[in-house]
């Protein structure tokens, strides 16, 4: 992959729907998506660094993080990832 750039939180409080973002987890190879926002909520589906996905513009703050509402590309269900795992 090319550079990695990862928006702070002021800059992602100014997306808006449709905006395509990709997962970056410097921990793992993957990041989990949530049912809902939080650490504590089931995980509905996992998701490889690189992944694209659609925010819907939806926010929630949670356990120390923006919550970003997404839905991947190949799935028809949303699901919710903390701001600090996705990059442009």
């Amino acid at each position: 992959m090319g550079e990695r750039h990862v928006l702070d939180e002021e800059a992602f409080e100014a997306i808006t729907g449709g905006v395509l973002r990709t997962i970056y987890n410097d921990a793992s190879d993957y990041t989990y998506i949530r049912e809902n926002p939080g650490y504590g909520s089931a995980v509905c589906f996992k998701a490889a660094n690189g992944v694209k996905l659609d925010t819907t513009g939806e926010t929630f703050k949670k356990d120390g993080y923006t919550w970003y509402e997404v839905h991947l590309e190949g799935c028809s269900d949303n699901g919710w990832i903390a701001g600090s795992l996705i990059g442009y």
